[in-house]
């Protein structure tokens, strides 16, 4: 039997990633959490995620900085960038980027799931 795929979630709020975290288990994935970009980054790409869930707004730096981060290094993981506060110019900036989607929080259980399934079947998983 294979392994299921792993989702990153990078969020400063510890309910919200913690909700995350059981909303993907529960979706029959594996889960891997982090308080912020840079926790993220010093984990490395020893055994790569195949989906990042990230928050915008966080200390340090932002889910989109990272996004960036991550492309600027040749690392083309699907990202789904997650925020409670949405702006046409932010929503631009992550697709462009190379988000896989864009969601507004609150994050409703199917939408995630749907975004899940989607950016994973995109990858190739």
């Amino acid at each position: 039997m294979s392994n299921p795929p792993t989702i990153a979630i990078v969020d400063d709020d510890e309910s919200v990633r913690t909700a995350t975290a059981s909303l993907v288990r529960s979706l029959g994935y594996a889960a891997q959490t982090y308080a912020c970009a840079q926790d993220f980054l010093r984990d490395g790409p020893g055994s790569p995620p195949d989906c990042l869930i990230t928050d915008v707004q966080m200390p340090g730096m932002t889910g989109v900085e990272l996004q960036e981060r991550l492309r600027a290094e040749g690392r083309t993981l699907p990202i789904i960038v997650v925020t409670a506060f949405a702006s046409d110019a932010l929503r631009r900036r992550a697709l462009a980027s190379g988000a896989f989607a864009f969601l507004e929080k609150p994050v409703g259980g199917d939408l995630m799931e749907q975004s899940l399934q989607r950016a994973l079947e995109n990858a190739g998983h």
